[in-house]
């Protein structure tokens, strides 16, 4: 599936410090790093869990390179939020020295 230009996209570097940011990745990933004001909702998880999604501020949507979120992004906007996509992930956001945490001993890390 391609989404190319049909999705609003930014880079990690972009995203505003107080943006609400959705990490829609699995688990292992979460726990092996993110970002600490994330919210995390794995992929599987939304349409049971989109209420908890705010409809009243722009949303952006954070995967580990950028492709299950921008699934993630359109869905979003077809349903009536204002979500765009973190196209270059969480190893943007690791590369552009945003501050990240895990759930381990070591050094938190993008899986």
């Amino acid at each position: 599936m391609n989404f190319g230009e049909d999705v609003p996209a930014v880079v990690a570097a972009d995203v505003p410090q107080d943006g609400y940011l959705l990490d829609v990745r699995e688990q292992d990933e979460w726990d092996a790093g993110h970002a600490p004001a994330a919210v995390h909702i794995p992929m599987h998880h939304l349409r049971d869990r989109a209420g908890e999604i705010p409809r009243d501020r722009e949303v952006y949507v954070i995967c580990r390179s950028g492709s299950r979120s921008a699934q993630v992004t359109s869905a979003l906007n077809q349903a009536g939020w204002l979500a765009r996509n973190v196209g270059d992930g969480m190893h943007g956001w690791a590369e552009a020295g945003r501050p990240m945490e895990g759930a381990g001993n070591g050094p938190p890390y993008v899986a």
